[in-house]
């Protein structure tokens, strides 16, 4: 199997694709059609068959856009990292409601969620939180 890069850029109403290992170019109206438009120019000009090639597509986006993504990652990181140790902490929360001799229910009652809940948070299920 071949793996080609493909580098896309947008240009107007089409989208520019370029495939490097053939020096050739070809262009798509829609995302969704870059990976059959890239195929079928690889095929045509090295007679390849669709089986033996794969595709390594990299979509170059305007760099305000570009930045604007790499937030979003970043913020989604720090956001996963916060819901963990919220969970740590309402697990925490539970246990001591627990060692302090409050029933499920209770507990449940005052965190605002289900006794079930209460009950997977004090029994230490990993995925309780």
């Amino acid at each position: 199997m071949t793996t080609y890069q493909v580098t896309v850029t947008r240009d107007g109403k089409f989208w520019l694709i370029h495939v490097p290992a053939i020096e050739r170019w070809t262009q798509a109206r829609r995302v969704s059609e870059i990976r059959e438009m890239a195929q079928d120019l690889i095929e045509i000009m090295t007679g390849e068959s669709a089986e033996t090639i794969d595709l390594d597509v990299t979509i170059s986006l305007p760099p305000e856009v570009q930045e604007r993504l790499d937030r979003a990652a970043e913020l989604r990181s720090r956001a996963a990292h916060a819901q963990g140790h919220a969970a740590e902490e309402l697990r925490g929360a539970a246990r001591t409601l627990h060692d302090q001799g409050m029933s499920m229910r209770e507990i449940g009652e005052v965190l605002g969620i289900s006794y079930q809940r209460a009950h997977q948070l004090v029994s230490g299920n990993p995925k309780a939180a």
